[in-house]
C-alpha cells in the first residue's frame, strides 16, 4: 500500500500529477482544492467556512481540513492508498494525517515536492484560470498572496518528512510526461 504526499507551491502541477499516479497505481486521488471546491458549489456549512479563507489566498484553518480529510479516509478504507493533493499544508496537520493512517495501521510512504519558479507558476494559475475558470487563479494579488503563504507557512512542512527520510524532491519543469516520469523514478524506491 502506497500513501503518498505530492507536495508544493499553487500551480506546479499536484493535481495533474495526482491524477495521472492515481490511475497508474489504482489509488484514491484526494484533492483539498477539489472538496473544497466541490463544498462550495453544494453550498454546504463546510463550503462557507472555508470560503472566506479561500477567497483571501488564506490557508483554510487545521480543524476544518483534518475533520474532512479523516472522514474522506474513513470511507475509503479499502483503498490501496492515497495520493494526498493539498494535503498537509501545515505541520500540525501532518502529525494528524500520521495519527490518522497509524490508527488504520497505515503510514506516509514519502513527500514528494515538485518545484518550479515563481514566474512560471503564476503562468501557468493564470493560464489554468482561463480554461478552467477557476476564480482563486484570476487575481494576481491573490495568487502571489497564495504562494507567499506557501513559502513562509507551507513549505516548512517538508522538515517534518526530511526528519523522517521521508521528504524528495523533483524538478516541475517539463512536460506532463517528463515530470510523471521523474515521479515514478522516485515512487518505485518508496
Amino acid at each position: 500500500m502506497k500513501n503518498i504526499i505530492l507536495f508544493g507551491p499553487p500551480g506546479v502541477g499536484k493535481g495533474t500529477q495526482s491524477k495521472k499516479l492515481s490511475e497508474h497505481f489504482n489509488l484514491i486521488h484526494l484533492s483539498t482544492g477539489d472538496i473544497f471546491r466541490k463544498e462550495l458549489k453544494n453550498k454546504t456549512q463546510l463550503g462557507k467556512e472555508a470560503k472566506s479563507y479561500m477567497d483571501k489566498g488564506e490557508l483554510v484553518p487545521d480543524s476544518i481540513v483534518i475533520n474532512m480529510i479523516k472522514g474522506y479516509i474513513n470511507e475509503h478504507a479499502a483503498a490501496n492508498g492515497f495520493i494526498f493533493d493539498g494535503f498537509p499544508r501545515t505541520t500540525a496537520q501532518a502529525k494528524s494525517l500520521d495519527k490518522m493512517m497509524a490508527e488504520s495501521s497505515q503510514s506516509i510512504s514519502g513527500m514528494i515536492a515538485i518545484t518550479a519558479n515563481e514566474e512560471e507558476l503564476i503562468n501557468r494559475l493564470q493560464k489554468r484560470a482561463k480554461i478552467e475558470g477557476r476564480q482563486d487563479d484570476t487575481d494576481i494579488h491573490i495568487i502571489r498572496n497564495r504562494l507567499k503563504i506557501y513559502n513562509t507557512e507551507t513549505a516548512i512542512v517538508k522538515d517534518y518528512y526530511k526528519k523522517q527520510n521521508k521528504y524528495f524532491e523533483i524538478n516541475g519543469i517539463g512536460d506532463i510526461d517528463e515530470v510523471f516520469e521523474r515521479l515514478l523514478s522516485i515512487i518505485s524506491k518508496l
